[in-house]
C-alpha cells in the first residue's frame, strides 16, 4: 500500500471519530480544569479590586485577548486531529490575540500614560505570571494531550504545541482575574513568555504521546 492509499485509509477509518476527538478534549478540559482553579484558588485569587477593575478596558481587553487565543487554538487543534487535515488556511486564525494586542498597545500609546513605557511593561507581577499561567496549564495540557490521542493528528508535535496554545490560554484568561498589570505591554510580554513555555511542553510532549 503507497502513502497515498495509506492516508486515504486513515482519514476514513478516522471520519467516524471526529466528533468524539471533540467529545473527548471537551470531557478531558472538565476534568482538568478543576485542578488548575485549585491551584489558582490555593496561590492567587481573584484580585481584591476585580469590580472596579472591570470599568478599565484595558482589564477587559486581557480576557478579550487569552480568549482569542485558547477557542481558536481548540478549533484548530480539532482540525488538526485527522491524518489528511493541513494547516493552510487555519493559522490565520491563532493570529486574532496578535491583533488585538497590537490595536491595544497602539490605543495605550495614544492615551496619556499614567506611568512610564519600561515600568508599564515589567509591572509588578512578572514572576507571578512566569510562574503561575505554566503551573495552572500543566492540569489542561494533560487533559488537552489525552483528548487528542483519540484523533490521529499526522504532525504530532503541532498537535501537541497546539494543546499547549489552548493549555495558556484557559490559564492565562483564570490568571487575568488575579493579574494587577493591566497595560497590554505587560500582556504581550510575560503572558506570551508564559505561553511559549507552555507550547514548547506541549510540542515536545506531543512529538512522542500523538504519534500513530
Amino acid at each position: 500500500m503507497d502513502t497515498d492509499q495509506l492516508i486515504r485509509t486513515l482519514a476514513a477509518d478516522n471520519a467516524h471519530r471526529a466528533p468524539r476527538v471533540g467529545a473527548m478534549l471537551t470531557m478531558a478540559l472538565l476534568v482538568a480544569a478543576p485542578l488548575s482553579i485549585l491551584i489558582f484558588a490555593t496561590f492567587l485569587g481573584v484580585r481584591a479590586d476585580v469590580m472596579s477593575a472591570m470599568r478599565n478596558p484595558f482589564f477587559d481587553m486581557k480576557f478579550a485577548v487569552t480568549l482569542s487565543l485558547a477557542i481558536p487554538a481548540i478549533i484548530v487543534s480539532l482540525h488538526l486531529s485527522r491524518p489528511e487535515a493541513l494547516m493552510r488556511g487555519w493559522g490565520w486564525l491563532l493570529l486574532l490575540p496578535v491583533g488585538l494586542l497590537a490595536v491595544a498597545i497602539g490605543s495605550e500609546a495614544m492615551m496619556a500614560p499614567a506611568m512610564p513605557a519600561t515600568m508599564r511593561l515589567m509591572g509588578k507581577n512578572s514572576r507571578a505570571c512566569l510562574m503561575a499561567i505554566p503551573a495552572m496549564s500543566l492540569p489542561l495540557l494533560a487533559g488537552a494531550i489525552f483528548g487528542l490521542r483519540h484523533g490521529a493528528p499526522a504532525r504530532p508535535a503541532l498537535a501537541g504545541a497546539l494543546a499547549g496554545l489552548l493549555s495558556a490560554g484557559l490559564a492565562a484568561t483564570l490568571y487575568a482575574t488575579h493579574c494587577t498589570d493591566d497595560s497590554p505591554l505587560f500582556v504581550a510580554t510575560w503572558y506570551t513568555i508564559a505561553t511559549v513555555v507552555v507550547t514548547g511542553i506541549g510540542a515536545a510532549v506531543g512529538a512522542r504521546v500523538l504519534r500513530y
